[in-house]
């Protein structure tokens, strides 16, 4: 046996573990020190951490007996048999190899136990009893965990470490995330970056690395992991687990529309632009109007065109020029335009005028679904009531109280709606209006950046659509209203204008104005 190579296997299964004197390192000077009094020649070392996941686990097992077969290492030493395993086919595993050859032995140290081909048979016994044992160790710390998750997850908190743009706060049992500054605002423009629909997943990973965003360990975050992130609902208020949805207690990071609209430009792949060093501004946003396929765009002696890729049937072979498309985008910009800040300031006025009638009827619905909210807390407590008096089975208690809980959010989601929707109202209203007036000037500035020409475009219109070299367009809706109603509204206070020019030299003029829905007549 002296002179005899061997191998180390050393695992914790959880930090309390590795914080109570069953560290790796404690493991393995343990090891060394019984290799060095038994004359063990130690070859290599195996270590498995607590954060290793079952996957990697297995590997370090397999790797572990396929290094001793290829060097031929008859010993492996181990601390105690529910280091080594925890499941009968790992212990088979090990049973296997140890056949193959009477040199080959296991020697769990603390236990002063030695495996090998020639153990008798109440050794065996005492072996197989082990394994057992070990296996019971690991199902009922298996059971306990999912039971102390499923209690954190009632609780409204992440039994996990949250996503980026959060961080962990609290001992033990009380953990609990809050947003991390330090972070959060970069995940938040991740989101409105990619709901804009200007970005492909490369081209926002790319984007998101150049402002600073990394991930736990300080590294990119590529584009799978950032498709993740933008589909995880932590952010905006809830806890994905086990594919259930739960309400979460901790603070949202965006808004539950925001995270919709990323939803939908997620699953719409076809119309999100793919990512080039030189992405051209009209990438994506313009169809064929022949054969619905997307344009197309290359450039040609410093100039970008598009055309018709042909990937349907389709008879389309013009090249439009980069220029000709937005030489017919720049009229649509002034149609739908206020002619001069006191037109867009008496917009403001009116439009707090008519959100009157919207106050009033949002103030009913906020007691109607705070009405509902109640209902359903006293419907989930008589449930559980019920359950607890043996009144109604414990299935259908949760079926009551899960339906009923989905009805609450839902009311509740609508109040947060509800309690924002006016600020939202004033500052949305006066942000169309003034990108409107300004649109133009933006788009040609010399300092708009092809990002800020696409994101503008995103807002003016829904989709355009190409025939020869002629675009045809659809606005969004907001600027589908301002395209009705401005020209009449710029009419109104041109004749305003005429009107009192004519007054100061006595001339009797009096035009009508322009109302918008809603608004009063004593404006």
């Amino acid at each position: 046996m002296n002179n005899a190579k061997c191998l180390i296997y050393a695992r914790v299964s959880s930090k309390e573990q590795e914080d109570t004197g069953y560290s790796l390192d404690a493991q393995e000077k343990l090891l060394q020190d019984y290799a060095r009094k038994n004359d063990f020649g130690v070859k290599k070392a195996f270590r498995v951490s607590e954060s290793a996941s079952g996957k990697q686990i297995r590997k370090t097992f397999n790797e572990l007996l396929s290094y001793a077969d290829k060097n031929k290492i008859s010993i492996i030493l181990c601390e105690k048999i529910d280091r080594l395993t925890r499941n009968l086919k790992d212990a088979a595993s090990v049973s296997d190899w140890i056949n193959e050859d009477s040199k080959r032995e296991v020697h769990f140290v603390k236990e002063s136990f030695i495996v090998n081909k020639n153990t008798r048979a109440h050794e065996n016994l005492v072996w197989d009893m082990k394994v057992a044992i070990a296996r019971f160790y690991t199902n009922n710390l298996s059971e306990e965990v999912r039971k102390g998750q499923k209690e954190k997850i009632s609780q409204g908190w992440l039994p996990a470490k949250p996503p980026v743009g959060y961080r962990t706060i609290g001992e033990k049992g009380h953990k609990t995330h809050i947003i991390d500054e330090s972070s959060a605002p970069l995940v938040r423009k991740m989101f409105e970056l990619y709901s804009s629909g200007n970005y492909s997943l490369n081209a926002l990973a790319a984007t998101m690395h150049k402002e600073g965003l990394r991930n736990r360990e300080g590294g990119t975050i590529g584009k799978s992991r950032m498709h993740e992130q933008l589909s995880d609902p932590f952010y905006y208020g809830k806890i994905r687990w086990n594919d259930e949805i739960y309400e979460g207690q901790h603070e949202p990071l965006i808004s539950k529309e925001l995270f919709e609209a990323v939803q939908a430009k997620l699953i719409r792949n076809t119309d999100n632009p793919q990512y080039k060093t030189h992405l051209p501004v009209f990438k994506a946003k313009i169809k064929c109007d022949e054969c619905g396929g997307i344009i197309a765009w290359e450039t040609q002696k410093g100039h970008w065109y598009g055309h018709c890729n042909h990937f349907r049937k389709c008879s389309q072979k013009t090249y439009v020029r980069q220029e000709r498309v937005e030489d017919q985008l720049f009229p649509l910009f002034e149609g739908v335009a206020p002619k001069n800040e006191r037109v867009l300031g008496w917009l403001i006025k009116a439009m707090k005028e008519s959100h009157k009638d919207e106050i009033d009827y949002n103030t009913q619905k906020r007691e109607s679904f705070s009405r509902i909210v109640r209902t359903a807390d006293k419907r989930i407590e008589e449930a559980y009531k019920d359950k607890l008096d043996g009144k109604m089975p414990a299935t259908l208690c949760e079926k009551v109280m899960k339906d009923t809980a989905k009805e609450k959010e839902a009311a509740i989601e609508e109040l947060k709606k509800l309690s924002k929707s006016r600020t939202a109202y004033y500052e949305a209203g006066f942000a169309i209006h003034e990108l409107a007036l300004k649109a133009k000037a933006v788009y040609e500035s010399p300092k708009a950046k092809q990002d800020d020409k696409r994101l503008l475009l995103s807002y003016a219109f829904s989709n355009l659509a190409l025939k020869a070299d002629k675009i045809s367009p659809n606005y969004t809706l907001a600027f589908e209203f301002m395209a009705e109603w401005m020209p009449k509204l710029n009419r109104t206070f041109e004749l305003e204008e005429i009107s009192i020019n004519k007054a100061k030299k006595g001339i009797s003029a009096s035009p009508c104005p322009v109302l918008l829905p809603g608004q009063d007549s004593n404006l």
